[in-house]
């Protein structure tokens, strides 16, 4: 997704993505770890309902992605005004109803904490994935504002932008089939 967001958009269109990734997960594993996961103990249907929300909201971004419009690559801006990045909000909300997420966040709770899960040893997990998505988010980001120089006519965009929307719905699969 921000390699998409990236090459349609401009790395610095992309912060409030890249911005919501790198504080909503680790967000997400601190709660996480201090008993949020609870929650699928309690209310077994929880989880179909976050596969079923996930499905849907990968379907929304998936089709963002496949309808972006054309980049100006002079300006770094993107021609179509109804097209934007995501937002702050959204790229928070998408890791709380990303089941990829959540397992993500249970196995390095469940691996890198005592069983104690004392709030500090939850900090310091969280706090490794800030570090993580500093850099993880900004070479998603600027590869795809590199890839502006090879993708520069509409066509090649489109096949571009539809792969991306492809392989993003493609990475449902694991979560539908079981």
């Amino acid at each position: 997704m921000l390699l998409a967001s990236g090459m349609n958009y401009g790395v610095l269109r992309t912060i409030p993505h890249m911005l919501g990734i790198g504080i909503g997960f680790p967000l997400m594993v601190f709660l996480v770890g201090i008993g949020a996961s609870k929650v699928f103990d309690v209310v077994p249907n929880s989880y179909l309902v976050l596969k079923i929300c996930c499905t849907l909201y990968f379907l929304y971004l998936a089709w963002r992605i496949a309808t972006a419009g054309k980049p100006n690559t002079e300006t770094l801006t993107i021609d179509n005004p109804q097209n934007k990045p995501l937002t702050f909000l959204e790229a928070v909300a998408f890791q709380w109803i990303n089941p990829k997420a959540w397992t993500m966040a249970l196995t390095a709770i469940s691996l890198y904490t005592p069983s104690g899960q004392e709030i500090g040893n939850v900090a310091i997990v969280a706090g490794a994935f800030v570090f993580a998505a500093i850099f993880s988010t900004n070479i998603w980001a600027t590869l795809g504002e590199k890839m502006r120089r090879i993708i520069h006519n509409d066509r090649s965009r489109k096949i571009f932008n539809y792969l991306c929307a492809f392989l993003l719905l493609a990475s449902l699969y694991p979560i539908l089939r079981g």
